[in-house]
């Protein structure tokens, strides 16, 4: 009755249908090969030599595919492991210039002074704390936030991404979608320091597949829902546009749906209830339009 949940999963269909749903809500990785190689690729950077010019890491795509979460897992698994943190993730604030730039370090490095006005000051409390800390991998979420300002003031976060390299040994990686690409490979001196590493749609194929058979292994629900079966797959494929953090979302508000109306299976059907807009038509849609 259970074969086609994993393991450590089964349990969970003896518990009380709430706390089968608060477990499906949870977050939960997806080891796919996209992820598991950018995790490579971040452990190298955080094992690599000392260097005065260290190379850098790009994890671009589009919204909701799951770059985010690669990141954020990275460096959970890090501080389980560590004996000091070496890793630090910092999240790009909207606005132009190295003022907002150097405020979001301050942030993510857990330091006061991030709303102070003096640029100056700042720059000398983050090299105090770089210096301090000794970060191996600054890992920058959104970083297409820091580049929508003026050319100098784009070439100026550059110039600091290099010194710091330099100066302290530090890894960047920059995640965003492809306006960091195009800017950083806009000249050969950015474009020779950082590798890249694609977080594309998912296409409809045996990857994509074996991604909804193992999202259907984890979820406890009594009975099998055949996930990749042709309808199914089809119609999650649609609705989500190929994004791994809307398929989670379908499959997700389904599954809790299958529950609380005892199917206890995901059907085509129940994802038609969900009334899902994808994320290119919620401009203009229905929902919005009723909203005027």
């Amino acid at each position: 009755m259970s074969d086609h949940l994993l393991d450590h999963v089964r349990p969970y269909l003896d518990r009380d249908p709430e706390d089968r749903i608060a477990y499906i809500r949870a977050p939960r990785w997806i080891g796919h090969h996209v992820a598991k190689d950018a995790h490579r690729r971040l452990t190298e950077l955080l094992s690599r030599p000392q260097s005065l010019r260290t190379q850098g890491l790009m994890l671009l795509g589009p919204y909701a595919n799951g770059k985010t979460m690669i990141a954020e897992r990275f460096a959970v698994e890090h501080l389980r492991t560590a004996p000091k943190q070496r890793v630090w993730i910092v999240q790009t604030r909207e606005g132009a210039g190295l003022g907002h730039f150097y405020a979001s370090i301050l942030q993510g490095l857990r330091a006061p002074g991030a709303e102070m006005r003096d640029i100056g000051r700042k720059a000398e409390q983050l090299d105090h704390l770089l210096a301090s800390l000794k970060p191996r991998v600054l890992i920058f979420d959104e970083f297409h936030n820091a580049l929508r300002g003026r050319d100098r003031d784009i070439e100026a976060v550059f110039a600091f991404l290099r010194r710091i390299g330099r100066q302290y040994d530090v890894s960047p990686v920059l995640i965003g979608e492809v306006a960091v690409y195009d800017l950083v490979n806009a000249t050969s001196e950015m474009a020779s320091r950082f590798d890249l590493v694609a977080v594309p749609r998912w296409q409809y194929d045996e990857d994509y597949f074996m991604l909804l058979d193992s999202l259907e292994a984890a979820l406890p629900l009594t009975r099998s829902s055949d996930l990749s079966d042709e309808r199914l797959a089809r119609r999650i494929f649609a609705l989500s546009e190929g994004l791994i953090g809307e398929i989670v979302t379908i499959v997700t508000k389904v599954a809790i749906h299958a529950i609380r109306s005892g199917t206890e299976r995901i059907t085509k059907a129940g994802i038609d209830e969900l009334r899902h807009v994808p994320l290119s038509q919620r401009r203009t849609s229905i929902l919005r339009e009723r909203l005027l």
